[in-house]
């Protein structure tokens, strides 16, 4: 367990060494919560793994979602009893599940969890994703109650998207800390 508060949920395949996440748990010290199989992701599995994480928490937490990570962070949020152990959540680029080609290669992520987050939380998506459309996404931040932000041009904001470091996202995570507090 670690000391950091910010907490790094990465979608499937895990995030690769130029994705911003691994940049933030490098350069910031955030912590990666990690998976048992990142190759055939488990919603129930990723749920209790999450659930097991938050309760040897020592503090509250907030939340930093990639991808599947924000469907992950949809569906424990239904289930769990431990909601008030997060602080907030960053939801960034979340993948259509409910999308055909998608829902065959991660199968049991459908249907999305579209009840509100009982935490605050932004949704930040690209106008290009290739994994969600951005109605979709602006249709998640809505049924969530997360404010939305439009990422412009940016693919699915990825280690491929050339974030670097990306400190668009980290200012919009301290301005979602600001708010919170």
């Amino acid at each position: 367990m670690t000391a950091s508060s910010i907490w790094l949920l990465p979608g499937w395949q895990n995030s690769d060494a130029p994705h911003w996440q691994s940049r933030w748990e490098a350069v910031h010290g955030d912590y990666r919560v990690e998976q048992h199989d990142w190759m055939r992701p488990l919603r129930g599995d990723w749920q209790a793994r999450l659930e097991d994480e938050l309760l040897a928490a020592p503090a509250p937490v907030t939340l930093v979602a990639h991808s599947l990570g924000c469907i992950l962070v949809a569906a424990w949020a239904s289930h769990s009893r431990n909601t008030a152990k997060v602080r907030a959540a960053l939801l960034v680029a979340p993948g259509d599940v409910e999308r055909d080609d998608i829902r065959q290669m991660i199968p049991g992520w459908a249907p999305i969890v579209r009840q509100p987050l009982p935490f605050p939380s932004i949704l930040i998506a690209a106008n290009d994703d290739p994994y969600c459309e951005q109605r979709r996404s602006r249709q998640m931040a809505a049924d969530w109650g997360a404010r939305f932000v439009d990422a412009g041009q940016g693919g699915h904001l990825n280690g491929e998207s050339g974030l670097g470091d990306w400190s668009e996202g980290r200012k919009l995570l301290n301005e979602l800390l600001k708010d919170k507090k």
